[in-house]
């Protein structure tokens, strides 16, 4: 179907099976696995809409969304979802399935980085989610093995995959994928010195029900305080010292303030445990080393050209790069970050 059409489907979608009368709809933000709109009412309101891409697993979807509504019920800042007239969170017509939340007014993502008072109210923010999924009835917090939140054997396993991909098949001498190639190399030689690094964290980390996919697109700022969080993942247990490590410690939160981003980690740590004073500190003073571990060990989106070469886009490719540069960073000032970490920990 047209873009145009897709519109017309999805204003018939929410005045039958969600009594919303749209007097717009427009496309709204670019999704990485949705094409979303923004439709107004003619009261003034305004829905944000997800539009499923085929293929997608929905039931999945009906997960991830249950999970966000349930982090909102116990306090956290997620956006209410609309339920259709028979109580569903995701709608399927004219061969479009749709999930409708109120829209974020004012807001804009962390894409931009983080600065200032940001830090602290992430820190607060992600501690406050982290307390209300604790008590999820998937199951309650518990320690898992460290190796298990880098695991150093499973990207050894995949590097060593993608490197006789492009053995067999090697990729033009210029492009993303020949430098995704060459990183892989130096990523596989590197896993011994990354795997004596991570000897040093504690034996055992705290893993628990978490968002899942918190990165900067999925955290919407207004001012110096969060206003939402955004696009859940289907309930699951992870190292919840590495969630908060993926937003405070993007790539392009490092890259973009190189003399701000220990101190901001300082601010963001120091302000979760107001929020969640059920993590132990230890996972506290883990996450830049887990952050820097995590990157080391992932294969994304070095593995995007062989995987899927349509998602290779410009943004893409500036993401893979920031994210190699920020693993260099990370590992350069560790010991320093750690440092003031336990300081603020005491």
């Amino acid at each position: 179907m047209s873009a145009e059409s897709d519109v017309m489907v999805v204003a018939g979608i929410l005045s039958l099976l969600y009594r919303i009368t749209p007097t717009v709809v427009s496309e709204g933000p670019e999704g990485t696995a949705t094409c979303n709109y923004v439709a107004e009412d003619h009261a003034g309101r305004r829905w944000f809409v997800k539009a499923y891409l085929p293929g997608t697993d929905v039931d999945q979807e009906r997960r991830a969304l249950a999970l966000g509504e349930a982090a909102r019920a116990a306090g956290a800042p997620v956006p209410a979802v609309r339920r259709t007239v028979t109580g569903k969170v995701i709608a399927s017509a004219g061969g479009l399935s749709v999930s409708v939340a109120e829209y974020v007014a004012g807001a804009e993502t962390a894409e931009g980085g983080l600065s200032g008072d940001r830090w602290a109210a992430v820190g607060e923010a992600v501690g406050r989610l982290h307390r209300a999924l604790a008590r999820h009835p998937v199951g309650p917090p518990h320690p898992v093995a460290a190796q298990e939140v880098c695991d150093i054997a499973r990207a050894e396993r995949r590097l060593e995959e993608l490197l006789a991909h492009w053995a067999a098949a090697p990729p033009a001498p210029e492009g993303f994928a020949a430098w995704a190639r060459r990183t892989a190399a130096r990523r596989l030689a590197a896993l011994p010195e990354v795997a004596a690094r991570l000897e040093k964290l504690p034996d055992t980390l705290t893993a628990q029900i978490v968002h899942g996919d918190l990165a900067s697109p999925n955290l919407l700022l207004r001012g110096e305080a969060v206003a939402a969080v955004i696009d859940f993942r289907s309930p699951g247990h992870r190292s919840a010292a590495w969630e908060l490590g993926r937003i405070v410690l993007d790539p392009r939160t490092v890259l973009a303030r190189p003399d701000e981003w220990i101190p901001g980690l300082a601010h963001a740590v120091g302000a979760y445990p107001s929020a969640n004073p059920q993590l132990p500190a230890e996972d506290l003073l883990a996450v830049p080393r887990v952050a820097a571990g995590y990157l080391a060990c992932s294969v994304y989106p070095l593995s995007e050209p062989l995987n899927d070469p349509a998602s290779v886009t410009p943004a893409l490719e500036a993401y893979g790069h920031a994210r190699h540069k920020a693993a260099t960073v990370l590992w350069k000032r560790l010991e320093e970050a750690e440092e003031v970490l336990r300081d603020v920990l005491r």
